[in-house]
């Protein structure tokens, strides 16, 4: 007599992990100078406000495991609220931190307009390097790698990540497949949402810049 086989049952493919990249509020000198990587810069009392609402939203979902934040001011105390409304800890993460400018650190923007590099910082971005810092094509890696990571360890939850305007863009532009030239195009506003499902056959970019919208819709289609 011949025994019969047993099948075995299907594996379940590994679950998706949504994260949620908020920018951070806004501080005194959001939009009239890059301040980078400095020190001692704190949400102004506007961001403190955008900090708190996006606290609310995130606090509607029910699967965020993780809060995680660059080890900047800004970025810390966008998350501190986030963290209060889900009874969590935030975790400091620095490959989440702003690119590194180098000598153009603190300088005003309207300064930073009128050397002829910023065009290539403007059209031709994967080309440049700021002196005495990073590259956008570093930074992009590093940050890219980081939510790689993150979604890894966090598999079948949401995870927050606090960051900043560039770091944000350029990982959204990755998940979109557009080129790094291309990214200066994506805004992302202070504490605003852009959310990446992380599946293993590529990432679903779910929103930019959301700024309003109910979060619990954030599913694909």
């Amino acid at each position: 007599m011949v025994a019969k086989s047993r099948s075995k049952k299907p594996t379940a493919p590994p679950s998706s992990t949504l994260l949620l990249l908020v920018r951070h509020g806004q501080t005194p000198s959001t939009g009239t100078t890059l301040p980078g990587r400095a020190k001692g810069l704190h949400l102004a009392d506007t961001g403190r406000i955008q900090a708190g609402a996006v606290a609310a939203r995130l606090a509607t979902l029910t699967n965020i495991e993780a809060i995680y934040a660059s080890p900047l001011e800004r970025t810390r105390e966008t998350a501190a609220p986030i963290a209060t409304a889900l009874g969590q800890k935030v975790i400091t993460e620095r490959g989440l931190l702003e690119c590194e400018f180098g000598e153009w650190t603190g300088q005003k923007l309207s300064d930073l307009r009128k050397k002829p590099e910023w065009e290539t910082v403007q059209r031709y971005p994967s080309g440049f390097r700021f002196p005495g810092g990073e590259s956008f094509s570093e930074m992009q890696q590093r940050m890219v790698s980081t939510l790689d990571r993150l979604a890894l360890a966090h598999r079948g939850k949401a995870v927050v990540a606090v960051s900043h305007a560039d770091p944000i863009k350029a990982a959204v532009a990755h998940a979109l497949g557009t080129h790094l030239d291309l990214f200066q195009r994506i805004v992302v506003s202070p504490c605003s949402v852009s959310a990446i499902l992380h599946t293993t056959t590529g990432p679903i970019v779910l929103a930019v810049n959301s700024t309003g919208d109910d979060l619990k819709a954030l599913v694909p289609s």
